[in-house]
């Protein structure tokens, strides 16, 4: 059995427990979350004061690239050892990477940390998903899950404007000193509320595939990086760093075709569908962060605006982009049909990134706006679907690989999005400003510092400032063909009738901005269950209490649960036991009890009540009602026997949960 499943039946916990649990991975989950989104707009004034523009991107790169290879590894660690010891390791490494961020004196020192606050970041992340699924009973992770799913809405809202208000009130160094409290209380609280949890079974761990993926992806982001600017293209280090960048990948490849549980398995590239979705979440990760990252220089370098401004007027383009994809995942989940989102992306893309291209000084705020806004409801369109679609077009056997392969994929987009960006930003700043000569008593410092430059007479200024100008021209002009490769690439998606899963997780908005996750099928079909319960949450209970047709009403149902889970363990079971559990008076659930047993259904023994033989056929007949309202909702997976034995497991668990949530056996 995998780990999730396989597992020691755990203790029951106590609806506060469980929101505080939750609310500390939450805290988790939002630290880490916030840290891609709150830099940007402090970026132009840390370069500034740090020097180094040539370097910009790698403070966005090192975090995400250090985070998403991170995700892959974290979450097998945590079935090894432990959870609870993941969550706390990956908050302290976050919190010392964030002191030392805030403490940095030089380019070189801030990426080196940044790398280190996203390995803890990227733990954080996956280990938050894991304990949800650890405490919370199945019937209810759903409205959790999403839940957790809207931090990534939240942040990237919240993120720009948070950076640009510390950058102006504060220094630049509290986007990083201010996680600092937040890391304290989220360890002591969660020392305090999370559970203990180890998978009985060791899962396999693909060490190789990840250092090989991780070194080539590395490599290929420095050559993209130095190229052209810190060393020439035909310089011995970037030929050399892209040879072993190839020889790393082709490494990769070959031990992913060797390992017994590949990070990525190959096979999954002959799936048109799964190709195809990977290569456009590479481009929307692409598209999202380069245009995170460099529309604040455009706010302050060029209009001139505060940093905390410069995040307000990013607004247009994140509501754009949460509308968008909210929108595209409720219509996927009603109607069925995916294929036009992301063709409609794919052109929002493009047209976004040409019509950013024209921005100069003069354009006014409403028309910037409406650019961003296309920008964000092209990347909304083309985001949120794409998990959906290849979750609902590989077997069962790859549904979790599947899963962590497609937003790993985006995830690395992004960090070519952001360098590639960041190159051409370099190479072409640096060399318009090379052509204008520095006017006698001017600081040449004070032309990287948004605030200086400004401050400086209009005609001074001018023409540095059109060197900014000409420079994010080119950026954004340079990346509109992304999108075009996008439109075409879209085009060849192939559309299938989605399945029930898959339509209830097209409108969790965790789906479009979730990192990659080690989750096997099992979990992953957990995780898929869930949000479907959630979906039809009304009419589930009514309808299973319809299928069963039971002689026994829903208070005898309760009592019949309780004692089957019990005796199924070993354990025994008395009226005192459920009184305590739920929280009433036992003499309150006598009379229930009492009524079972004069059905013929429970045996008292003292005491301590057993399952008749009637209760045990009873109980069969519930369970067989779980098995076959899933086995009609997944009968488009195909008729697979380990998805068969895989419902069993995922009833048994859940009968587990009816014990441990005191909830109703059905509803």
């Amino acid at each position: 059995m995998t780990a999730t499943l396989e597992a020691a039946a755990r203790p029951a916990y106590s609806r506060r427990r469980i929101n505080a649990v939750f609310g500390t991975v939450l805290l988790g989950m939002l630290v880490a979350a916030l840290d891609q989104t709150i830099v940007g707009t402090a970026l132009p004034t840390i370069v500034g004061t740090l020097g180094g523009a040539q370097h910009l991107s790698w403070v966005v790169t090192s975090y995400l690239l250090a985070s998403t290879i991170t995700t892959v590894v974290i979450g097998k660690f945590g079935d090894l050892f432990g959870r609870k010891l993941m969550f706390q390791l990956s908050m302290a490494i976050f919190g010392v990477g964030s002191f030392f961020c805030g403490f940095a004196d030089d380019m070189l020192w801030l990426i080196i940390w940044r790398a280190v606050q996203g390995i803890g970041g990227g733990g954080l992340m996956v280990t938050a998903t894991a304990l949800i699924a650890d405490v919370i009973p199945m019937r209810e992770r759903g409205k959790y899950q999403g839940l957790l799913g809207s931090v990534f809405g939240v942040v990237t809202v919240a993120g720009p404007m948070l950076g640009g208000f510390f950058v102006d009130h504060l220094s630049w160094r509290w986007v990083f000193y201010v996680n600092i409290p937040l890391v304290v209380v989220a360890f002591l609280v969660g020392s305090a509320t999370i559970p203990t949890v180890r998978s009985a079974a060791k899962p396999v761990i693909d060490y190789l595939g990840i250092l090989f993926i991780g070194l080539g992806a590395s490599g290929l982001i420095l050559v993209t990086t130095w190229g052209g600017t810190t060393y020439a293209w035909d310089s011995p280090e970037i030929i050399w760093t892209a040879v072993g960048s190839v020889l790393a990948l082709v490494l990769f490849v070959l031990v992913e075709r060797r390992a017994p549980e590949p990070m990525l398995p190959l096979r999954l590239f002959a799936n048109p569908v799964f190709s195809v979705a990977g290569i456009l979440a590479f481009i929307v990760g692409f598209a999202m962060l380069g245009a995170l990252s460099y529309l604040p220089t455009y706010m302050q370098y060029v209009r001139g605006v505060s940093a905390t401004d410069s995040g307000v007027r990013m607004l247009p383009m994140v509501f754009g982009l949460l509308i968008a994809s909210t929108f595209a995942g409720n219509m996927v989940s009603k109607t069925g049909r995916y294929k036009i989102f992301p063709i409609l992306g794919s052109i929002g893309i493009t047209i976004g990134l040409y019509l950013l291209s024209t921005l100069d000084a003069h354009t006014s705020i409403l028309r910037s706006s409406l650019f961003m806004l296309v920008l964000g409801v092209g990347i909304g369109l083309g985001m949120q679907v794409l998990t959906i679609v290849v979750q609902n077009n590989v077997d069962f056997a790859d549904l979790g690989v599947a899963t962590s392969g497609v937003t790993f994929l985006r995830s690395i987009g992004s960090s070519f999005g952001a360098a590639i960006f960041g190159t051409i930003y370099a190479g072409q700043l640096s060399g318009h400003l090379e052509q204008i000569p520095v006017p006698a008593g001017v600081d040449p410092r004070a032309l990287q510092v948004p605030q200086l430059l400004h401050k400086l007479p209009e005609q001074v200024a001018a023409p540095f400032i059109q060197a900014y100008v000409d420079s994010l021209h080119t950026v954004f002009l340079y990346a509109a063909p992304v999108g075009v490769l996008a439109l075409l690439v879209a085009f060849f998606l192939k559309e299938v009738p989605l399945r029930d899963t898959s339509r209830a997780g097209a409108v969790d908005p965790g789906e479009g901005f979730g990192m990659p996750e080690a989750r096997d099928r099992d979990q992953e079909l957990e995780h898929s269950i869930a949000l479907l319960m959630f979906r039809e949450r009304r009419d589930l209970g009514p309808t299973l209490l319809r299928r069963l047709d039971s002689t026994l009403d829903e208070g005898a149902l309760w009592c019949l649960v309780r004692v089957a889970v019990r005796n199924r363990r070993g354990l025994p079971f008395t009226v005192a036991d459920a009184a305590g559990h739920v929280g009433v008076p036992a003499a309150v659930l006598r009379p229930a009890f009492d009524k079972v047993i004069a059905g013929g259904h429970l045996a008292a023994d003292g005491d301590r009540l057993l399952l008749t033989d009637t209760g045990q056929q009873e109980f069969q007949r519930i369970a067989a009602c779980w098995k076959g309202w899933l086995a009609e909702k997944l009968a488009d997976w195909g008729p697979q026997r380990e998805l068969a034995v895989a419902i069993d497991r995922v009833v048994e668990r859940m009968a587990d949960q009816e014990y441990e949530s005191g909830r109703h056996a059905l509803v």
